[in-house]
């Protein structure tokens, strides 16, 4: 089975940084695809970028350049660095994986950008 557990979140000022964890179990970062999406207050999902199991990493416009995604094979863990953070990024994020054609979800941790 698929399991993925999120970690780091919490307050942080606008113009910081958080880094966020997703350990993974039943799937293998090394192979497969993993990524983020988030869901701010009120509005949709959306998909915040992902890595390939080769290590190739795609972003949305939105966090370009602000986000990194990055992996640690050894520990089957997923990273996503965030900079300058605005208050628009408050949301819950979320990790994923995918196998066999499917994702598979973290419960999701919180991301507050706040004074």
């Amino acid at each position: 089975q698929v399991e993925l557990v999120e970690s780091g979140g919490g307050l942080v000022q606008p113009g910081g940084s958080l880094r966020l964890s997703c350990a993974a179990s039943g799937s293998h970062f090394s192979t497969n695809t993993g990524g983020w999406y988030r869901q701010a207050p009120g509005a949709q999902r959306e998909w915040v970028g992902d890595i390939t199991g080769g290590g190739s990493t795609y972003y949305a416009d939105s966090v370009k350049g602000r986000f990194t995604i990055s992996k640690d094979n050894a520990k089957n863990t997923l990273y996503l660095q965030m900079n300058s953070l605005k208050s628009e990024d408050t949301a819950v994020y979320y990790c994923y994986a995918s196998r066999v054609g499917r994702n598979y979800w973290g419960k999701g941790t919180l991301v507050t950008v706040s004074l």
